[in-house]
């Protein structure tokens, strides 16, 4: 019995399909951690290097990615919308196929992967947050990971929005699951997402300030009172030159 949990081997020699070299770069990284101020303990204060994100992949993606994207893009057609335009772009790296979806284009997405009888996503396993300040205009990025249990495969959807606007639709109408993740992903990141039946904090105190998984949000949190003594944030502590 064949395993279609995994794409086959491609024609082109084996190789998974190529990821565009350019990419996105969003910033430059020094030190191990990017510590800045002459925080970095580390011993590799001298470590330069870029942060990119991996750009659109060419076809072939390679064994049932460019099936599930082939029935995507027919579905969204025969529902009069233009693949381009719902999906900016589409990326295989690392095993993993991702689809980059516009904002407002989200749910129907979701659906059409739900509900179109060859793609069968019935399952979203939640949506985690990922903070890059350095990404201007798209600063927060909703990862979703979709399970189809019919078919037995894995995808991704990515949906970013602007640190000045970090709205996106709630998917909990298409995936109830998805109710606790986004509120976490909410209380977390300051992602809010538009039509959750009761979008709240999960973790964090409802009057808490400010969304303590971001990047530029201070390391340690706040200052602790120990006896009358203020102990800084731990990246204030000391540092190195």
């Amino acid at each position: 019995m064949s395993d279609d949990r995994t794409p086959e081997a491609p024609e082109n020699g084996g190789l998974p399909a190529q990821r565009d070299d350019t990419g996105d770069t969003i910033g430059v990284r020094k030190g191990m951690f990017g510590a800045a101020n002459g925080g970095d303990t580390s011993g590799y204060g001298g470590l330069v290097r870029t942060v990119t994100l991996p750009g659109a992949s060419s076809r072939p993606y390679g064994g049932w990615f460019d099936e599930v994207a082939d029935e995507l893009e027919g579905a969204l057609e025969e529902q009069d919308l233009l693949p381009e335009n719902a999906i900016e772009k589409t990326v295989v790296d690392r095993g993993e196929l991702t689809f980059h979806i516009a904002r407002e284009h989200l749910v129907r997405v979701a659906r059409t992967l739900r509900d179109d009888p060859a793609l069968r996503f019935e399952l979203c396993t939640g949506v985690s947050g990922v903070h890059f300040p350095g990404d201007k205009g798209r600063e927060l990025h909703a990862v979703y990971h979709l399970r189809s249990l019919t078919h037995g495969r894995l995808i991704r959807l990515e949906v970013t929005a602007p640190d000045s606007d970090p709205h996106l639709p709630s998917l909990v109408g298409v995936y109830p699951t998805n109710d606790w993740h986004e509120r976490e992903t909410y209380d977390f990141f300051g992602l809010v997402f538009d039509g959750h039946p009761a979008l709240t904090r999960i973790m964090m105190p409802d009057d808490w300030q400010g969304f303590p998984q971001r990047k530029d949000y201070p390391l340690g949190g706040i200052p602790v009172e120990y006896k009358g003594a203020q102990i800084p944030a731990p990246d204030q502590r000391r540092s190195y030159s």
